[in-house]
């Protein structure tokens, strides 16, 4: 095959044209999303994973490094997204944690002994303050939010060992993701302050 016709083929996106985008519709979004005072686009924007599907979302920022804007904004995503499919494992595993991680909590803001509808709520008011509070501040929420429901899954894990060993370490995984995820919004959250979130 000559090369002019190799370049026909289609094929997987430049990767310097996916960062493009990524911060293109990322900074589109955060700065529409704070320009206006209609509840309307503001309840669209939180609910972007809903219309446009996760798969599409990924597609723009899964890639995205945590320090840039977009990666802030997929993990911000996906955590929402997680607490919508599954808000009584999340509200469970919140009330877990909470006990062991109660500055996070106090950051965090959930109200004591949650239930699915009020982890539900939290997701949604951190992802509304993106576009209508400080960003700095919606991403230290998430990040104490994470924080609590990875001391959560930690206790579920134990509580695991002995009944199942393979789904304990699968726990014990995911809190560690958790954790790594709260540390990586912190981070954006300072580089927010810093206005180097990009």
């Amino acid at each position: 095959m000559d090369p002019a016709a190799a370049d026909e083929l289609p094929g997987d996106v430049d990767p310097a044209l996916r960062d493009e985008i990524a911060h293109t519709t990322a900074g589109a979004l955060v700065r529409h999303g704070r320009a206006t005072e209609d509840p309307q686009v503001v309840a669209r924007l939180v609910a972007l994973v809903e219309t446009e599907g996760l798969d599409e979302v990924a597609a723009m920022w899964a890639d995205s490094p945590p320090e840039t804007l977009p990666g802030a904004l997929w993990r911000l995503y996906v955590l929402r997204e997680w607490v919508r499919r599954d808000p009584a494992t999340v509200a469970d595993r919140y009330r877990q944690g909470v006990a062991a991680a109660p500055v996070h909590d106090a950051v965090a803001g959930v109200v004591d002994a949650p239930g699915p509808q009020d982890v539900r709520a939290v997701a949604d008011a951190v992802l509304s303050g993106v576009y209508t509070g400080d960003l700095a501040v919606a991403l230290e929420r998430a990040a104490a939010f994470c924080q609590v429901l990875a001391t959560g899954a930690a206790f579920d894990a134990d509580h695991l060992e002995e009944l199942d060993p393979r789904a304990a370490v699968r726990q014990t995984r995911g809190a560690a993701s958790l954790v790594r995820t709260a540390e990586e919004l912190v981070r954006a959250a300072q580089l927010w302050r810093l206005d180097r979130l990009e």
